[in-house]
This record gives structure tokens, C-alpha cells and sequence, in this order.
């Protein structure tokens, strides 16, 4: 009787203990509501691409409910000089900079300095009246007016009509040098750059086309003239140190310049060291840039800042808040609400997505065709980086790379599918 309770109060002990180490063991292999196992699934599938030099490395950011739950760098900064990727390292992030820019604009909104409904031509006289050039069918244009002024939230939604150079008009653009998104060479302030593009044939008419383009380097001058202070400093100011978004600048610090990643570009199936600067075709830039060594005159609202993976992550998160991040307001929920909807209306794009004020949204998941939710949202850069945000999911991705031409690599949509398929909750 004595060993029968004896053996009962050991079986107990130690199914309790089981229990206890079943749970403790479930409770550290999930994290927000995501399997860490599965989350290392990223590792692999990354890995392989720096194997197979069709990547030199990369960053990845991911948060869910507003904690980190995978912040890993992958594969090399250098691959020339074995230099590791580091996650502090900073990256070029191109058109990641339009996002940043386009919250500039609804801070102005909110503080009563301009409404996006204005014409631009308010703040920029020479958008007042622009010009159109039409195809006249026989491989030339005619420039005509166009019917009616560029709006603030034309620009913001890329339905100006404004490109970076190509359309009918071509010729013009590259006859005044101003062609393709870099503008960090330039030795002359935006603004003076947006000043002469209004003369310029733009590439169909105000609110016809989404035409992706100088949209948001403009709007950039406007946040000049309106503030009176240079982007740059208005930035820093209201969005960047608020959000001790301290590693993220249009040009890189002397100090800084160990931590840029090098820019690759994949040619056939492996990549090779872009050209520095490099230009490919003549017009549009693919190297190293001049973030450390040029003239640091062109603060380009589009596509001039460089940043980390997690100073973009906070960017992201305090959108994904509704405009606050640790008790630091930025925008009200209704700006971001404004921001994260789809303003094209009946104008074409992309299969199951639409365009807000800065970012690109999941209208129809199905139509989509990949993994995700409906009205998540993000954009990505001309070094092959991307990010998005999805609401539904309290989610945050970052994943940063330096790669032009990318050459149609299927990483990023990989990643996608990593990321949701961790999902366990």
C-alpha cells in the first residue's frame, strides 16, 4: 500500500513536470504570436541566395504587436574584403524615402500651413500652368496644356502625371539633364531642380494615370517653401529624432561610413560589384552613389535617405500605431487612416491594389495572389529593399538588401511567405 501511494506521487511529480516542460518549452518557441522555428525558416532560404551569389547579404526586420520577433543579418556588408553584415549596417533606401516625405506633408496639414487638395502651383508658381507631352502617332509629340493644375495629393498618390523623364516627352527630359531618380550628384538644392522640371512636357495629365515618378521630390520643395526650413532639417525635426530614428540621414556621417552596405548588381545569375557611381544604360543610376563623398547639396524627398532596418522599423511602427510611438505623436490616427487608403479610384494599377498617400495597399487578396491581408501596405526601394505593414496581423517588415539590377529575383516574395506561414496564433 505504502509503494502503491509511493509510485502514485512520483507518476504525479512527474506528469506535472512534463506539463510544466511542455509548456515552458511551447512558451519560448513562440513569440507574438510567431514560431520562432518557423521564423528561422528565413535563415535558410536567404542563406542560399548568398550561396549561390545571387545576394551579398541582407537585414531583416520583423515585429508583431509591437515587439521584435526577428532582427537577423545575413551573408556579407563586403563581400571583397569579408566584412560580415551587421544589423546596425545602413543601406540606401531609395524610394523608402517617399513614405518618410509624405508624412512630412500631412504634419503641414495638421498644423494649418497647406491642405493636399491645394494645387501645387500655391506654393510652387511654376506648377501652376504645366504642359503635356501627347503621342501624335507618328513616333513624335505635341506639348500641349494640361487640363487642369497638379494637386498636393496628386502628387502624393503619383496621378500628377509626372515621371522620372520617360513618355512622349522623353528627349526633353534628357536634353535637360534631368532624367532618372538619383539625384544625390547634383550640386544645385532640390528645389532648384523641381523649379526647372515644371518646364518640362509631363507624361499624361493631372488624376488620369498613376505615373511613377519625381512626385514625391517635389513635394519635398514644397515642404521648404512652406516651413521655411531646408528637408532635411524639417525631417530630423518632426519625424526622425522624435522617433530616435538616429541612423537615418540623406547622407551618410564620415564617421558612419564603415557601417554602408555594398551595392551589387546581379548580372545573369550572379552578382558583381556595381559601378561607383555607375549609370546603367546612361540614365539611370545603379552604383555606389555619392552618400559619402558627394556634393550633399540635393535632398531628395524620393529616394535620397539611408537608413537601418530597425530605425525604419520604428518609422513603420509608429505608422502602424496610428501616428504615436512610445507617447511621441507624429500624425493623428485620421492622417494615417487618410494615408492608408486608396485615393486611385478608377485609375489602373496592379492586380488586387490600389495607392495611398505614400504606400501602396492590398485591395483584393485574392487578385493579389500572395500571402497577406486586406489593406496591408508598404513600398520598397531601387536597391531591391522592401517593406510593409499589415494592420490586421500588428505586423512590421523590413528587409533591406543593396542589389540593382536585381534581375527578377523571387527573394522578396519568399520572404512573404515566410513571414505569414510563421504565424501560429
Amino acid at each position: 500500500m505504502i509503494y502503491s501511494r509511493f509510485m502514485k506521487k512520483i507518476n504525479v511529480s512527474a506528469l506535472i513536470f512534463l506539463i510544466l516542460t511542455l509548456a515552458n518549452s511551447a512558451t519560448a518557441q513562440v513569440n507574438q504570436g510567431m514560431s520562432l522555428d518557423r521564423l528561422n525558416r528565413i535563415d535558410k532560404v536567404m542563406q542560399d541566395y548568398i550561396d549561390q551569389d545571387q545576394l551579398s547579404g541582407n537585414v531583416i526586420y520583423i515585429a508583431r504587436n509591437g515587439e521584435s520577433v526577428y532582427h537577423k543579418a545575413l551573408g556579407q556588408r563586403d563581400v571583397a574584403a569579408n566584412d560580415n553584415m551587421e544589423r546596425s549596417d545602413i543601406f540606401r533606401i531609395a524610394s523608402q524615402s517617399k513614405a518618410i516625405t509624405s508624412v512630412g506633408i500631412m504634419i503641414l496639414q495638421e498644423r494649418g500651413q497647406l491642405l493636399i487638395n491645394d494645387p501645387v502651383g500655391k506654393y510652387l508658381p511654376e506648377y501652376m500652368n504645366t504642359t503635356v507631352a501627347e503621342d501624335d502617332g507618328n513616333g513624335g509629340y505635341t506639348v500641349v496644356p494640361a487640363k487642369r493644375s497638379i494637386t498636393i495629393r496628386d502628387l502624393l498618390t503619383h496621378t500628377a502625371g509626372i515621371s522620372y523623364g520617360n513618355g512622349p516627352g522623353e528627349q526633353a527630359w534628357l536634353d535637360s539633364g534631368i532624367y532618372g531618380w538619383y539625384t544625390a550628384e547634383r550640386s544645385e538644392p532640390i528645389r532648384e531642380t523641381v523649379r526647372r522640371m515644371a518646364d518640362l512636357p509631363q507624361a499624361a495629365h493631372p488624376g488620369e494615370k498613376f505615373v511613377y515618378g519625381y512626385n514625391t521630390d517635389i513635394l519635398g520643395a514644397v515642404i521648404e517653401i512652406v516651413s521655411g526650413e531646408q528637408l532635411d532639417q524639417f525631417l530630423k525635426d518632426n519625424i526622425l529624432d522624435p522617433l530616435t530614428m538616429n541612423d537615418t540621414s540623406f547622407f551618410v556621417p564620415e564617421e558612419k561610413r564603415d557601417r554602408i552596405a555594398t551595392v551589387y548588381s546581379l548580372k545573369g545569375d550572379k552578382i558583381t560589384l556595381a559601378d561607383n557611381p555607375g549609370m546603367l544604360e546612361g540614365v539611370s543610376h545603379v552604383g555606389q552613389g555619392h552618400y559619402i563623398d558627394g556634393p550633399r547639396q540635393s535632398f531628395a524627398g524620393g529616394a535620397g535617405f539611408t537608413s537601418t532596418a530597425e530605425d525604419y522599423g520604428k518609422f513603420l511602427q509608429m505608422i502602424l500605431n496610428g501616428g504615436v510611438l512610445n507617447d511621441v505623436r507624429i500624425l493623428s490616427r485620421k492622417s494615417v487612416e487618410l494615408m492608408t487608403t486608396n485615393h486611385l479610384g478608377d485609375i489602373p494599377y496592379g492586380a488586387g491594389l490600389g495607392f495611398g498617400l505614400g504606400f501602396e495597399i492590398i485591395t483584393d487578396l485574392g487578385k493579389y495572389g500572395k500571402p497577406g491581408s486586406q489593406n496591408a501596405y508598404g513600398w520598397g526601394g531601387a536597391y531591391h529593399s522592401v517593406y510593409w505593414i499589415d494592420p490586421k496581423e500588428n505586423l512590421v517588415v523590413v528587409y533591406l538588401t543593396q542589389l540593382i539590377p536585381a534581375g527578377g529575383l523571387d527573394d522578396q516574395n519568399k520572404l512573404r511567405a515566410l513571414v505569414y506561414q510563421a504565424i501560429v496564433d
